[in-house]
């Protein structure tokens, strides 16, 4: 087969690849979409330490069963499927409790770090476990659905605290996992989402996305802006897309009293933050890590038209021509955010 392989740090080749074979309640999948995510673009320099070449990337994707391994009984060739990024051992405390993004032995397709290697699908086939299989309604579509993972992951977010769905939400940071929350938001009938980014081509998606309103907080008062949108009481529910100190701060300062805040983004790996605002409002502070298996509420908002995910996909290009797509997105050329490979 064919794969788009990081061969060394910053550098993509498209050549041959042994195609892999299922084994015991595995199945091969044939790839027709895989969605390029931003750990996928940062971490191909090395700096996260968790995409060690020589190895194929990508855990955003769909496509059709090809093979069934042994054992596989409920699931049929020529099937329809996405499946999910983590690969979970099913018996650890936390699999016991529904936790299956915080399984003590859990693995990532497409990442390689000292724990583990496994490939991903960023080529023409690979093979899965078949119970991280979730079959497309005939509604969605293979670019579609290989935005149900990251849709998985700000829907895992919005469902940390309590959905307003009689009040006002606030997402900021409105990149992709930002813009696909705000669409999960609305979905789920909220009635009013602001939206906080410094970029207007960002805000603009949100605006498309359905939110009420949108604040560049680089070139706009966000406080009164914020006071304005919610009556002065601020949302009920806020969330930080991105991680970083002064989003943080922003959440904190600007949610209600008796509100709640959810960190997804994580940039900073450490920020400080007001203790006694938190106390006095009494804020609820969540975090939320990657998802736990949302993904049939996300294909059944897109099927409904409730969610419309492909509207983040800045482009789709052949998987051939990776390399060069990746590293544009890497230097951020075009406004390019979120593309899509395919084989």
């Amino acid at each position: 087969m064919k794969a788009l392989v990081l061969e060394e740090y910053g550098h993509f080749v498209y050549r041959d690849w042994p195609t892999p074979v299922p084994g015991p309640g595995e199945v091969l999948i044939r790839v027709k979409a895989c969605a390029v995510c931003g750990s996928d673009v940062h971490g191909m320099d090395g700096s996260t330490g968790r995409r060690r070449p020589p190895l194929i990337m990508g855990h955003e994707a769909a496509g059709v069963i090809e093979a069934l391994g042994e054992g596989v009984t409920d699931h049929a060739v020529g099937e329809r499927v996405t499946f999910d990024s983590t690969v979970y051992c099913g018996q650890c405390p936390a699999c016991k409790a529904g936790l299956i993004n915080l399984c003590e032995h859990r693995q990532v397709l497409g990442v390689s770090c000292e724990e583990y290697r496994r490939h991903g699908a960023m080529a023409e086939y690979l093979t899965v476990p078949a119970y991280i299989l979730y079959p497309l309604p005939d509604e969605v579509s293979f670019v579609q659905a290989s935005l149900v993972e990251p849709m998985s992951v700000a829907y895992h977010g919005v469902m940390q605290a309590p959905v307003p769905t009689e009040g006002v939400a606030m997402v900021v940071g409105c990149g992709t996992i930002g813009i696909l929350a705000i669409q999960v938001l609305k979905g789920l009938g909220v009635p009013a989402v602001i939206g906080v980014d410094v970029e207007d081509r960002r805000l603009e998606l949100a605006k498309k996305a359905g939110a009420s309103a949108v604040i560049n907080s680089r070139t706009e008062n966000a406080h009164e802006r914020i006071a304005a949108a919610t009556a002065g009481k601020g949302p009920d529910v806020s969330y930080d897309m991105t991680g970083i100190a002064a989003t943080v701060l922003q959440c904190i300062e600007e949610t209600k009293e008796n509100g709640h805040v959810v960190f997804v983004g994580n940039l900073a790996k450490e920020v400080t933050i007001p203790l006694q605002k938190v106390i006095l409002k009494q804020l609820g502070l969540h975090g939320s890590c990657a998802s736990a298996g949302e993904y049939p509420e996300c294909l059944k908002l897109i099927a409904e038209g409730k969610a419309r995910a492909e509207e983040i996909v800045s482009g789709c290009f052949p998987l051939a021509e990776g390399d060069q797509w990746i590293h544009k997105v890497y230097d951020r050329e075009d406004g390019l955010d979120k593309i899509v490979l395919i084989p």
